[in-house]
């Protein structure tokens, strides 16, 4: 069945029914994780869904600039592309300024900074996947943050602009320790005794692509302490994970047990599908392109993007193989190597550089080619 992304957001809400009902008899915290391409749309269903939930609800990672208004009992906190939008550097170059990542005023990270003094956590969360020498030093008004290496003695580095995924991972950071903050906050039981009543009516927690921008060990790291802190609430909150990360949705995976699955896919025709993906078994990412590669060919829509899902494929399997390069999977021509054609084409589709090679249409030789090294790897290395 094809669907609009609101249509996606009012079925992943009408879950909650089933698996509050399951979370109640296992006890285990209700989270759906969804893995998704690319471009594939799930920012964008991350606010259709903040649109479901709380239509009314403020706006708070809109980088207007202007001031927000308090918490007042939100439903739904979310963290996806807009959040980064808070930030942004003011870089006097004339003046020879020190670089400063500004924040926008904003009613969240007043709460976790100004109200309950998170700064010093922030700053051990970044550093924790980051470098532990890169500090963060937050001014008085929390409304800016300037960055330096300190090494323990007076030989500080300047302050620096540090990378995108470096500043990423500081936004994250924040909106990790303000989830920490919150969740402690819900799991005392009696709404009375809690230190505020701003989350009683928070009910959503919406995480969409955290910082993918972290080498393996990171994310990893990244990831479980995610799932540790998820299934440290007590509280009837339910969380919806978005990513793209085939890593990061498989270490999700076996940490959050009892979490609904699904992958999430755009089809040509601008409509959406969320579909199942079993419980009992990690997703295995190259078997997941061989499966759309598989449904191409047989449907005939083959188009230049599957070239890169055939590149991403061999890349991947290699990997698995023990092999150097990809190119060692191709089948062999008379001489003993890949036929040199065939590893022309591969390139050309997957790599293109200039305007003229953005057609998504395949000439009848480039499909035939695609469906005959598929078929060929597939026989040789006994895929199923």
């Amino acid at each position: 069945m094809n669907n609009s992304l609101m249509d996606i957001a009012q079925q992943l809400r009408s879950t909650r029914h089933t698996t509050r009902a399951i979370a109640e008899k296992t006890k285990a915290v209700t989270v759906q994780l969804i893995y998704a391409f690319n471009s594939s749309g799930k920012t964008r269903l991350s606010r259709q869904f903040k649109q479901l939930i709380a239509p009314n609800q403020d706006n708070n990672d809109e980088a207007d600039g202007a001031e927000q208004s308090e918490l007042s009992c939100p439903k739904i906190l979310y963290y996806n592309a807009f959040t980064e939008d808070l930030f942004y550097w003011d870089n006097d170059l004339e003046r020879y300024a020190e670089p400063k990542l500004k924040i926008q005023p904003n009613s969240f990270t007043n709460w976790v900074l100004k109200e309950q003094g998170q700064d010093r956590n922030i700053i051990t969360n970044f550093q924790r996947y980051t470098d532990q020498y890169l500090t963060p030093c937050f001014s008085e008004d929390f409304t800016e943050v300037t960055f330096s290496f300190e090494n323990g003695n007076e030989e500080n580095s300047d302050k620096l602009k540090i990378s995108k995924g470096e500043e990423s991972n500081f936004v994250w950071s924040i909106f990790y320790t303000l989830l920490d903050q919150v969740i402690n906050i819900l799991n005392v039981v009696e709404s009375s005794e809690r230190e505020t009543n701003q989350f009683n009516q928070l009910e959503w927690i919406f995480i969409d692509g955290p910082v993918s921008s972290l080498d393996e060990n990171h994310l990893i790291e990244l990831a479980v302490d995610l799932a540790q802190l998820i299934k440290s609430s007590k509280s009837e909150l339910k969380f919806i994970i978005t990513t793209h990360n085939p890593l990061f949705y498989n270490v999700l995976h076996n940490e959050l047990k009892k979490a609904k699955k699904y992958v999430l896919k755009k089809n040509d025709d601008g409509s959406y599908v969320l579909r199942n993906q079993p419980s009992d078994s990690p997703f295995s990412y190259h078997l997941y392109l061989k499966v759309e590669l598989e449904k191409a060919i047989e449907t005939g829509q083959l188009r230049k993007y599957h070239y890169n899902f055939l590149r991403n494929f061999l890349d991947k399997t290699s990997t698995f193989l023990g092999y150097e390069k990809w190119g060692d999977l191709l089948p062999e021509n008379d001489s003993g190597g890949a036929n040199p054609y065939e590893t022309r084409i591969i390139n050309i589709n997957s790599h293109s550089k200039h305007a003229n090679e953005e057609v998504i249409e395949l000439k009848d030789d480039d499909k035939r080619v695609l469906g005959y090294l598929l078929k060929e790897i597939k026989t040789k290395y006994g895929f199923k």
